[in-house]
């Protein structure tokens, strides 16, 4: 069975309404397009893929699509949720919202703490461009599983020890067809693997 989709961190949910519709709605048009693009989906066997988050603004909280939203081709904002704290020693994510957090929340919550910067991360898979993207932008080792809090200190270490910063962009290699970018914005989140994408 692929190893894809399923929370491994524990995850301290609290069910809440969701979100006003126009706290999330840049964030799901963004979500929409990744959708229609692909990078964001479900695999034939039934597996979706793909999450977005947007920074709450003066906080390291987020918005975040739920964990298995990949196959719908619309959300609504009962598809949304805050992540509110985590701990990568605890392996831990705490929410609030209608649904658990994506299965990527503590990667993307290790990389809005180590910038204050980003506002806007996007998790993609498309196998043709991770391919032609694993060793050319920074990657992250194959031994290092996708959901974990080795995948959060292994993307950290590329920011601080490489040119991540610079490239916003990379690739996991021990998650197939797994790529990350990120950015102030959510134009440029999306549109650094929008632009990728589009030239393969």
């Amino acid at each position: 069975m692929r190893d894809e989709g399923v929370i491994k961190f524990q995850c301290e949910w609290i069910k809440t309404p969701p979100p006003e519709a126009a706290e999330i709605a840049e964030l799901n048009h963004w979500r929409s397009m990744l959708f229609q693009s692909g990078l964001i989906g479900v695999y034939p066997d039934g597996i979706g893929f793909g999450n977005i988050s947007l920074r709450f603004a003066g906080t390291d909280q987020f918005w975040i699509t739920g964990t298995q939203t990949g196959h719908l081709p619309e959300l609504g904002a009962q598809h949304y949720t805050r992540v509110t704290d985590y701990s990568l020693a605890d392996n831990r994510v705490c929410c609030k919202g209608p649904v658990k957090a994506s299965s990527e929340s503590l990667t993307h919550a290790m990389i809005y703490e180590m910038d204050h910067r980003i506002h806007a991360i996007v998790h993609g898979h498309h196998a043709k461009l991770w391919r032609a993207l694993k060793d050319k932008v920074p990657t992250t080792s194959a031994a290092v599983p996708y959901g974990t809090p080795q995948m959060a200190l292994a993307v950290k270490s590329l920011y601080d020890q490489g040119d991540l910063a610079a490239q916003k962009i990379l690739v996991m290699a021990g998650h197939e067809d797994g790529l990350i970018s990120f950015g102030p914005t959510l134009i440029e989140a999306a549109g650094t693997m929008l632009g990728y994408w589009r030239r393969i």
